[in-house]
């Protein structure tokens, strides 16, 4: 397979000189561990106090990682993108609201993106998250089985509501919805009633997609099963494939509590079930479509070489690769002036309530040993180039 994510001229046709010096100048800042950890306690206490850094933060870290503040604030980035053939998905990222109203907010808010989704090509997918629309607590006693009493019942009732009414709307407007996945001590509540949402709505075509994250050495039994319940039942699965975003969370959870932990036991181990996981998929097209969501450049040239190998289409509809706005455009943008289906997951809202999305986003990639250094080699490369 030829080595096209090299190819930073493409990556990189939509920066200008100044936005591709913010970015080398932010991974430059995000390569720095104890710089990001004193960042993100000046941003927080800036925020807490009220301080004006609103400016700031938009002109830096924000424009950089989101597409906007509002979905109508996100359409030059949605078109410009567009216009090398790659698409968005509008991802609201308020985070961290547990009460009803907020609840309510974001199934508002999710049902109004449907709407918005459905008058543009650039915009094939809506998504959410299950916590979005319920408390976490209630997942997890949902998940570990334990009766609930009547005001949770209610409560879970509501939760349902919300997830069917979501789907039923994308299901008429007849486009896709990917519901993330969370921490394992809450996803099987959550992977049971997108099971459900499925058989109800993925009949005839994949309106909903599940997401498996592969550094759980659990993962392919679910996908085995779930596939054994389409073949029986008759529905269509979609399955979006991600490696995980919890990985310390849950190994120091599973030592606390005392349970064998559910991640795999090395990178190595977690990058070959990924792999696996998407094989599997690509084995059972006619059942599953996949959207692969990942940063790995060997994933990607790996699901490349399958595609071919199976004579498939590079644009076949029942596969898409995935990655975040503002990272991985060497993946992106090159995968797409091949003719592959490739989104990016655009986030967007207000910019204090997006903050806890984008220190956790400048948190993952410090600790994701390669990730911010291949994206400041690229980013050198093609400073140099320009300057040649």
């Amino acid at each position: 397979m030829e080595r096209i994510f090299e190819d930073t001229s493409t990556a990189f046709a939509l920066k200008s000189d100044s936005e591709l010096e913010r970015a080398y100048f932010l991974f430059k800042m995000i390569a720095n561990e104890p710089l990001v950890r004193i960042g993100t306690a000046m941003t927080n206490f800036a925020l807490k106090a009220h301080l004006p850094v609103d400016g700031l933060i938009r002109a830096t870290v924000f424009d950089h990682f989101c597409g906007g503040v509002s979905e109508a604030d996100c359409m030059p980035v949605v078109d410009k993108m567009w216009g090398k053939g790659v698409c968005s998905v509008l991802d609201y990222s308020v985070e961290g609201k547990e009460d009803e109203d907020p609840l309510d907010n974001a199934l508002a808010k999710t049902l109004e993106i449907l709407d918005f989704v459905k008058k543009k090509d650039a915009i094939p997918f809506a998504v959410f998250k299950p916590t979005g629309f319920g408390r976490m607590a209630l997942f997890v006693k949902v998940t570990e089985g334990k009766a609930l009493n009547d005001k949770e019942q209610a409560e879970w009732d509501r939760v349902v509501k919300r997830f069917d009414k979501t789907c039923k709307k994308a299901h008429d407007l007849n486009v896709s919805l990917l519901i993330d996945a969370e921490e394992s001590w809450m996803q099987g509540a959550a992977d049971r009633l997108v099971e459900d949402m499925m058989r109800k709505y993925n009949k005839e075509r994949t309106i909903v997609f599940n997401t498996v994250q592969m550094y759980r050495w659990d993962r392919m039994d679910y996908m085995k099963k779930l596939y054994a319940s389409a073949q029986k039942e008759g529905f269509k699965i979609g399955i979006k494939t991600v490696r995980g975003a919890y990985l310390e969370k849950e190994n120091e959870r599973a030592e606390e509590k005392g349970y064998k932990t559910p991640m795999c036991p090395t990178k190595k181990a977690s990058d070959e079930n990924y792999d696996a996981c998407n094989k599997y998929i690509l084995d059972r097209l006619d059942t599953i479509s996949l959207f692969a969501g990942t940063h790995n450049e060997e994933s990607s040239y790996y699901l490349m070489d399958l595609m071919k190998e199976k004579g498939l289409s590079n644009s076949d509809e029942r596969i898409w690769f995935g990655q975040l706005y503002g990272m991985s455009d060497h993946i992106s943008f090159n995968l797409a002036a091949q003719g592959y289906n490739v989104a990016k997951y655009l986030p967007f809202g207000p910019v204090r309530d997006v903050m806890p999305y984008l220190i956790r986003r400048a948190e993952e990639n410090t600790s994701v040993a390669g990730q911010t250094s291949r994206e400041l080699s690229l980013l050198k490369k093609e400073r140099k180039r320009r300057n040649m």
